[in-house]
């Protein structure tokens, strides 16, 4: 019986030859592809970077591509802002988050000329940022990332701001009012009630009355007041109503603040109360001078007195009985806490 011969592969590689290689194994030595074929590999990949070009345009044209910008090209004046200011101690819990975590919500601007930009929400960010840098000398701190806006109108605009203000810490019932006439003041919108319905759409319509009745603090003190954004609900709402009676009041508490300007929020508070309760409309700087924690708790008025429920963080308890209003305030609150409050919220 003949032996078998064992036979061989004419490639022995074949199997372990790279992919990119192998296409060039059926061209005889000395023959290259052919032109069309490289003009379509060229077309191909321009096709394809045009492709992620235009979704890169789109994506930022439509906001959804974060852009790191100079804090030196964003005009924190582009809108009045709704916010009168930042407590300190807030302000600093939310540059010593960004100092150890960065940051984590991006801002909101609109372009109003090439490589210039107006802020529309971010007022606490872009600030903390600045104030980081002045301090630190650290020029990551001169950058904010940034999702790029396009409000067809300046009402758009203001819209934008107040919601965003509104979901991230709620403002104070003067500042919602203030905002509002600012807002007509401008311009922007022809009266006060469209102001209302539009700034504060989704807010229920018990509430938007309220900040209507704090237009005439407004407008009537807001020129004397120190410390308007401490101004609670129920007092305002009172306040308001000794204004809309007597035309004499505002002349009241103005002179009285003028006469001694309080140097707190609760003085403020004491010497508004007063006026509240005093139908006479006698009111002095003196109830100011002996303001003790005594007289203080007299008004059925004021807000409870915080009080400390773990270090760093105080409650008040603000409004009506069956309805309260729980304010946390101190300088343990920063965002990881915040984080924190709102899973267990969610779990609740």
């Amino acid at each position: 019986m003949a032996k078998r011969k064992r036979l061989t592969p004419a490639q022995p590689d074949h199997l372990s030859t790279p992919l990119a290689l192998e296409a060039k194994t059926y061209l005889r030595p000395g023959i290259t592809p052919p032109p069309i074929a490289q003009v379509a590999g060229d077309a191909s990949t321009t096709a394809a970077l045009a492709e992620v070009s235009a979704v890169l345009a789109s994506a930022r044209a439509e906001g959804r591509l974060l852009q790191l910008l100079p804090l030196t090209a964003i005009d924190a004046d582009y809108l009045v802002r709704d916010r009168i200011g930042a407590d300190q101690e807030e302000m600093q819990s939310l540059m010593d988050s960004l100092r150890s975590h960065g940051q984590r919500s991006p801002i909101e601007v609109t372009e109003i000329a090439p490589g210039r930009y107006g802020l529309i929400s971010g007022w606490r960010r872009t600030t903390a940022l600045a104030r980081l840098q002045e301090q630190t000398g650290d020029a990551s701190f001169g950058s904010v990332l940034a999702l790029l806006r396009h409000p067809e109108t300046a009402s758009d605009a203001y819209i934008a701001m107040v919601e965003e203000n509104e979901i991230r810490l709620g403002l104070s019932y003067f500042e919602r009012a203030r905002i509002t006439a600012k807002s007509v003041e401008q311009g922007v919108f022809a009266s006060d009630r469209e102001a209302l319905q539009k700034l504060f759409a989704t807010a229920s319509r018990a509430k938007r009355s309220k900040i209507g009745s704090f237009l005439s603090i407004y407008r009537n003190l807001g020129h004397a007041l120190r410390f308007p954004s401490a101004l609670p609900e129920r007092l305002g709402l009172e306040l308001s109503k000794r204004l809309s009676d007597n035309p004499d009041c505002g002349m009241a508490v103005v002179q009285a603040l003028q006469a001694n300007p309080p140097r707190a929020a609760a003085d403020e508070l004491i010497l508004l109360s007063i006026l509240v309760e005093n139908k006479a409309l006698n009111i002095t700087a003196e109830p100011i001078l002996r303001s003790t924690r005594k007289e203080r708790a007299k008004s059925k008025h004021l807000p409870a007195l915080a009080r400390e429920v773990c270090p760093g963080v105080f409650l008040q308890i603000d409004g009506d009985a069956a309805k309260p209003t729980l304010i946390l305030f101190g300088s343990s609150i920063d965002s990881v806490f915040r984080e924190r409050l709102e899973a267990w919220l969610q779990r609740s």
